[in-house]
């Protein structure tokens, strides 16, 4: 039987990623580059498969490759490999990433809608308003027909005076007196004071 012909250097076995975990838990840095140097690129792809945005997902990757530096001495090789324990950090910091941009663009689509809102309730406001005018039509049923008219042409209809007198074909001292009674019995009944 022949053995198979290998060209160049002998092909270097992959790192043991266990032994490396436990050594960059003691703080070995080469171990860590080594460690960097394995992981990197499944690491990375992970988190390209959940943002889908090349620049964060760099960004997300080297977050991930640097709580590995951090949290090494809490991995646990009977609960998964190294591997499976990276990629899962990865996959819930990207996953964490995702949800951070999600509740951001929460927040400004709120904030957006919030700053489009007048700054009084219109509902409030229209109500009020609304019970005024009803208030001001019960009121005017209380004048006398005279006072109503004279009221309603100077008041609703924009006429002066002296077109009101012309209208109604009464002196002008009449119309002003019918409006100044009117006015005075408006008043009393929507509880204005002077």
């Amino acid at each position: 039987m022949k053995e198979a012909v290998r060209i160049g250097r002998h092909p270097s076995a992959e790192p043991d990623l266990q032994e490396l975990v436990g050594l960059v838990a003691l703080g070995d840095e080469e171990a860590f580059a080594r460690l960097y140097d394995s992981v990197a690129s499944p690491v990375l792809g992970v988190v390209v498969a959940v943002l889908r945005d090349r620049a964060q997902s760099e960004e997300v990757a080297q977050e991930v490759l640097v709580e590995v530096w951090r949290t090494a001495p809490r991995y646990r090789s009977d609960r998964g490999t190294a591997i499976n324990w990276i990629l899962t950090l990865a996959h819930r910091r990207a996953v964490d990433r995702v949800r951070s941009v999600d509740a951001a663009a929460a927040r400004d689509h709120k904030a957006a809608l919030l700053a489009r809102l007048p700054e009084y309730d219109e509902v409030a406001e229209y109500v009020e308003a609304r019970l005024e005018r009803e208030q001001v039509r019960r009121c005017l049923r209380t004048l006398t027909e005279v006072q109503h008219q004279a009221v309603t042409l100077a008041y609703y209809r924009g006429l002066t005076h002296r077109e009101v007198a012309e209208a109604l074909a009464v002196p002008l001292g009449t119309v002003k007196t019918r409006l100044r009674d009117g006015l005075i019995r408006l008043r009393d009944c929507l509880g204005v004071t002077a």
